[in-house]
């Protein structure tokens, strides 16, 4: 279980990433960009610290455990990537008045196959953390993601107005 004073410290940049990812992505400048790469930073080593103070990995785990996680989270990156493209085609059409049928279709696809692709990426971790992990802590650390995915996506929800 995620200690509490981890979800705390967690929770205000979760937050910040989420209402992030809501914002068009177009950078006006290159300070923007600078600031969104710093931002995208300081997620990534609150999230590594939670992941490591939740963990308990001896030495020898997390001399196997760490390269499994950075390349996890290079790849849910790209997840990530996808979800940003989402909103925002999402606030572009949703800023523009009632939503058609076609594009409303459209973006549930989309975000179908996001959820999907996150499943799949899981799925296709379990087996790399097994070769490093014993499996309680496989499960303990694919929990971990989801309770960070959940606040991130709980933001996210509470966040955007429903279609219309």
């Amino acid at each position: 279980m995620l200690k509490k004073y981890m979800v705390a410290l967690l929770r205000p940049t979760l937050f910040i990433l989420a209402t992030t990812l809501m914002q068009p992505v177009f950078a006006a400048d290159a300070g923007a960009t600078s600031n969104m790469e710093i931002l995208r930073q300081k997620v990534s080593a609150d999230k590594k610290f939670v992941v490591a103070n939740n963990m308990g990995l001896t030495d020898a785990e997390a001399k196997a455990f760490w390269p499994i996680y950075d390349a996890y989270q290079q790849d849910l990156h790209k997840i990530n990537e996808r979800l940003t493209v989402l909103i925002n085609s999402y606030a572009l059409a949703y800023n523009m008045g009632a939503v058609l049928n076609s594009t409303a279709k459209t973006l549930l696809d989309e975000a179908i196959a996001i959820e999907l692709a996150e499943a799949k990426l899981k799925q296709s971790y379990v087996p790399k953390l097994g070769k490093a992990l014993p499996a309680v802590k496989v499960a303990r650390y694919i929990q971990i993601e989801n309770k960070i995915r959940a606040l991130v996506r709980y933001s996210l929800a509470e966040s955007i107005p429903l279609v219309e």
